[in-house]
C-alpha cells in the first residue's frame, strides 16, 4: 500500500469512526434510559421480580404516549440477585455506565441502605417503592412507600381498638426494617398502656423454614389469657412456610390475628389460602380496591403480562405513583438534570389507585391512605379499614433521637435532620 491510499485509508476510517460516533450520539440523545433495579433471582425475588414487570409495563406505557421530552424510554434491568453488596454496584453501574436518568428498585432496607452513598455521590435519583422503617431522609431518595406512620402504628391502632389485642408478638426477619419498625411499634405500644412484659420481640434469618418451634412459642404467649396478635415484618420467601406453619398447628385468626407488612397478594398467590383467613395485613393500597383508575390499571397489567392470573400489590403502586411524579416532575423542568428536577417535584401531584391522589412532600414522602384487609379465601383482601391521606413522617416522634427531627429539602433550608428544639441541621440526614 502507497503512502496515498495509506492517508486516504486512514481518513476514510477517521471519518466513518466519527460518523458512527455521531450518529450513536444522536441515538443516545434520542434515547432516555431509565435504571430498573431489583432482585430476579435469590430470596426476594419472590416479590421484586413483580416489580420489575410493572416498571417494565410503565415504561412501555409512557412511550406510547411520545415518551418523555420527545425522546423514547429505554430501561436498564439488572439483577441485585438479593445480595445488598452488590445492589450498591448495580446501581453505580447504572449512573456511571449506563447514565441513566434516574432508578427505580431495591426492597428491603438493606439494599436501600446500600445503595444511598452511591445515589448521593453521584448525585442521582432513587424512587423506592417498599414500606420502611423511617429513620433516614435523603436528598436523592424519594420514600413512595409507607413510612411507620402510614402502616405500623394504623396497624396495631386496628388491633387494639377492633380486635381488643392486649399482647403483641413482633415477628420479624433479622435486619434493618423489622428492627426499627419493631422499636418504634414497641415504644408505641408501652405509650398506650401495654406492659413491657405483654410485649415480645424475635427474629429470624432471611429464607428461615423451619418455623415449627417459632409458631408454638407463639402459640404458647398466646395462651395466656389475654388477647393476643403477631405483629409480622417477616420479609420474603420465609412468609410462605409461616403461614403453613399458622395454618399446620390451627393458629386461627379469630384467635391470635396476624396483620403483615410484607404480605400481599403476590406472597399470596404462592398459599392455600383457606387456613389463613381473617388473618391480616396492612397496606396503602389492594387489588380488591374498587376504583375506575384500579381497573384500568389491573386491565393494563393483565394485557401487558399476557396472563389474567397476574395480581397487583401495594409496592406496584408505589411504583406507578413515583413513575409519575418523576414523568410530571420532568416535563415540568423540561430536562431530566437531577437538581433540576429534584427542585421541581415537591409539591407535584399524581393520581393514586384507590380514587384519590398523591402529593410528593418537602421530606421526599408521598400522602397515603391506610388500608387494614382481611385474607380471603381466593387470595385477595376484603378491606375492614381505609383512612384519609397520611403525610409519611421520616423520624419517628417515639423516638427520643428522633422526636424533634424533621426533613425539608426545600430551599433553603435543604436538611434532612432539622432540629426543630435547637434550630440547627444535623447534616445530610441519612
Amino acid at each position: 500500500m502507497n503512502l496515498r491510499s495509506y492517508v486516504s485509508g486512514a481518513v476514510l476510517g477517521a471519518v466513518m469512526s466519527a460518523t458512527a460516533a455521531f450518529h450513536g450520539a444522536v441515538a443516545a440523545d434520542d434515547t432516555i434510559k431509565v435504571g430498573v433495579l431489583h432482585s430476579l433471582s435469590g430470596t426476594m425475588a419472590i416479590s421484586e421480580t413483580t416489580l420489575k414487570d410493572a416498571m417494565l409495563m410503565l415504561i412501555d406505557e409512557q412511550n406510547k404516549k411520545g415518551g418523555l421530552l420527545g425522546k423514547k424510554l429505554e430501561a436498564v434491568v439488572v439483577d441485585p440477585a438479593s445480595d445488598w453488596p452488590l445492589f450498591a454496584e448495580k446501581a453505580r453501574e447504572l449512573i456511571e455506565k449506563d447514565k441513566v436518568a434516574a432508578v427505580f428498585g431495591c426492597w428491603t432496607s438493606s439494599s436501600r441502605k446500600s445503595v444511598l452513598p452511591v445515589f448521593e455521590e453521584l448525585n442521582s435519583i432513587l424512587f423506592y417503592p417498599v414500606q420502611y422503617e423511617g429513620e433516614e431522609s435523603s436528598r436523592n431518595i424519594f420514600y413512595t412507600g409507607a413510612a411507620p406512620n402510614q402502616q405500623a402504628i394504623p396497624a396495631v391502632d386496628y388491633l387494639m381498638e377492633k380486635e381488643g389485642v392486649k399482647r403483641f408478638v413482633l415477628e420479624g426477619t433479622d435486619y434493618v426494617y423489622p428492627r426499627t419498625t419493631n422499636k418504634i411499634l414497641e415504644a408505641y405500644l408501652i405509650s398506650k398502656g401495654i406492659p413491657k412484659e405483654d410485649i415480645i420481640v424475635n427474629y429470624t434469618p432471611f429464607g428461615f423454614s423451619d418455623w415449627q418451634t417459632e409458631v408454638s412459642k407463639i402459640k404458647e404467649f398466646g395462651g395466656a389469657g389475654k388477647k393476643t396478635a403477631v405483629v409480622s415484618t417477616i420479609n420474603g420467601d420465609a412468609n410462605v412456610p409461616f403461614y403453613k406453619e399458622l395454618g399446620n398447628q390451627g393458629v386461627k385468626a379469630t384467635d391470635i390475628p396476624v396483620v403483615a407488612f410484607s404480605v400481599g397478594e403476590e406472597e399470596l398467590a404462592g398459599l392455600d389460602t383457606k387456613p389463613l383467613v381473617g388473618h391480616l395485613a396492612a397496606w396503602n393500597y389492594f387489588e380488591s380496591v374498587e376504583s375506575p383508575a384500579n381497573k384500568k390499571f389491573i386491565k393494563e397489567w393483565h394485557a401487558y403480562t399476557k396472563n389474567d392470573k397476574r395480581v397487583t400489590n401495594d409496592p406496584m403502586e408505589a411504583a406507578y405513583i413515583g413513575f409519575n411524579a418523576w414523568v410530571k416532575a420532568v416535563q415540568a423542568a423540561g430536562t431530566t438534570d437531577t437538581d433540576k428536577v429534584l427542585d421541581t417535584i415537591i409539591g407535584t401531584t399524581v393520581p393514586n389507585l384507590s380514587g384519590g391522589y398523591a402529593t410528593v412532600m418537602p421530606n421526599h414522602h408521598i400522602t397515603k391512605p391506610v388500608l387494614i384487609g382481611e385474607i380471603q379465601a381466593n387470595g385477595q383482601f376484603e378491606i375492614v379499614q381505609q383512612t384519609p391521606a397520611v403525610v409519611g413522617d421520616e423520624w419517628s416522634d417515639f423516638l427520643p433521637d428522633s422526636k424533634d427531627l424533621i426533613s425539608d429539602w426545600r430551599k433553603p433550608m435543604n436538611c434532612g435532620n432539622f432540629n426543630v428544639a435547637t434550630g440547627k441541621c444535623g447534616g445530610k440526614g441519612s
